[in-house]
């Protein structure tokens, strides 16, 4: 059954919109997570800290598709909103191939940069084995870059398009195929931490590709890849749109780069390179549980922003009531998903007693994040729809920059190395206290309360 954007949602019409965008984005995370048990059982775990050292690099990057996908179909949905057909097809056209141009740009110039930024990522004494990873695993991951990028901003787009179960079957395929050549290649063929990164690129080639194909040719969708022009103000609406989730993803990068260092700093050496390791799985569990709370961003977005385009700001309220509600009973579940099943999670990577130890605490405390984190993530993407990209970069910025840098710099001074656990913990509550300031701040202008 195919569900409009126009259409008066209820919890059930609600909840099967946006299930394929939450299934989207864990099985983009899932294939990610399979990536680093593949090299943990087969690589060791001088593999998985030189991946969990070098992959903020990768996530900087790919975050110029998040940014014109969630600001891009904030645009285009808004523009259909306001029954301009034919506008939202120029402005989709346009974004995407911008983003190709940007991708090619990126993955030539990434493979100059990337020794260096791999030295400046290992902190104290020199390893060479984890460095000579951290390149390979960079080298390989930067030349699928364009792909990668086109994958991110069709994730959006399917949604907009009325397509969000192609999206998920495209990236479900993409996820099965990951997996499968992880399989062959480094457990088959013994590649190793090599074989998972070329498994990688494979799958975003099919997953960056085949929308493109299907957007190309004639399809029963709102979008379709047409001739347009360059709309300048159309690309700088759809940065400032979507700069909430760039600097969401950027932040994150810079957040992992600093809880890095202070593991390094805190524990020194070879404890110093196992904490990474165990940084490094919470980390990939945690990646599935926060891939629903943007899945749900992603999904809900465009169905506000098409109606805040048609004014129609009964449905808007609906729309807010029913997602805060959802958020919040979600974050209750994966919390107590997430304490239960924290042992075998952590032990599916196979680590040694110290590693298996260190990691198991770290997430049972990290964990206490998903209680509020579903808010904030929900106040930048409504934001983010509304087109009020400064408020949607402010949420962002102070929940991934501000708080997070603050709490894991200044928690481990009395805590040592469970303030690094529960740095993110404090850096979410602040946030929530700014997400809901701008929900209720704003509810009269925007009328989505």
């Amino acid at each position: 059954m195919r569900i409009q954007l126009s259409e008066h949602f209820t919890y059930k019409k609600l909840f099967m919109f946006v299930m394929p965008s939450i299934v989207m984005m864990v099985f983009t995370s899932v294939y990610s997570v399979v990536d680093g048990l593949f090299v943990a059982k087969n690589a060791g775990e001088d593999a998985v800290t030189a991946i969990t050292l070098i992959y903020p690099l990768i996530i900087v990057l790919g975050s110029i598709g998040f940014m014109l996908g969630a600001g891009g179909s904030a645009l285009v949905s808004k523009t259909l909103g306001e029954g301009d057909k034919e506008k939202a097809n120029a402005y989709f056209s346009m974004l995407v191939y911008v983003t190709l141009g940007i991708g090619i740009a990126i993955a030539v110039a990434g493979q100059f940069a990337v020794p260096a930024v791999a030295r400046l990522l290992i902190i104290g004494e020199y390893d060479e084995t984890v460095y000579n990873y951290c390149v390979i695993y960079g080298r390989i991951l930067l030349m699928g870059q364009p792909f990668f990028i086109l994958q991110n901003i069709f994730q959006s787009f399917f949604v907009t398009a009325e397509k969000p179960r192609l999206g998920l079957i495209v990236t479900a395929a993409a996820g099965f195929l990951n997996i499968a050549l992880d399989g062959a290649l480094v457990a088959g063929f013994g590649l190793g931490l090599r074989g998972a990164a070329i498994a990688t690129v494979i799958s975003q080639l099919f997953g960056g590709v085949f929308p493109v194909i299907y957007f190309a040719t004639k399809n029963t969708s709102l979008l379709r890849l047409t001739k347009t022009k360059f709309y300048f103000k159309a690309l700088l609406k759809s940065c400032t749109n979507g700069s909430s989730e760039f600097f969401s993803n950027v932040s994150s990068a810079v957040v992992i780069m600093l809880y890095n260092f202070q593991i390094q700093k805190i524990l020194g050496g070879d404890l110093g390179k196992a904490g990474v390791a165990a940084y490094g799985s919470v980390m990939y569990i945690s990646m599935i549980f926060f891939s629903m709370f943007m899945g749900f961003a992603v999904g809900s977005a465009p169905l506000m922003g098409f109606n805040y385009g048609a004014q129609n700001k009964e449905e808007m309220r609906n729309l807010n009531k029913k997602s805060l509600i959802i958020n919040i009973v979600g974050g209750l579940l994966m919390f107590a998903l997430s304490e239960a099943l924290a042992y075998p999670f952590i032990k599916m990577f196979g680590y040694e007693h110290a590693v298996f130890d260190m990691a198991l605490r770290g997430f049972r405390i990290y964990a206490c994040v998903f209680l509020t984190a579903g808010l904030s993530v929900y106040a930048s993407s409504l934001f983010t729809a509304l087109n009020n990209g400064l408020i949607s970069g402010l949420i962002s910025f102070s929940r991934s920059i501000i708080f997070q840098i603050a709490a894991v710099m200044i928690l481990p001074i009395f805590w040592g190395i469970d303030g690094v656990w529960s740095a993110a913990c404090f850096a979410e509550v602040a946030s929530l206290c700014i997400s809901l300031g701008c929900i209720i701040g704003f509810r009269k202008k925007y009328g989505y309360a």
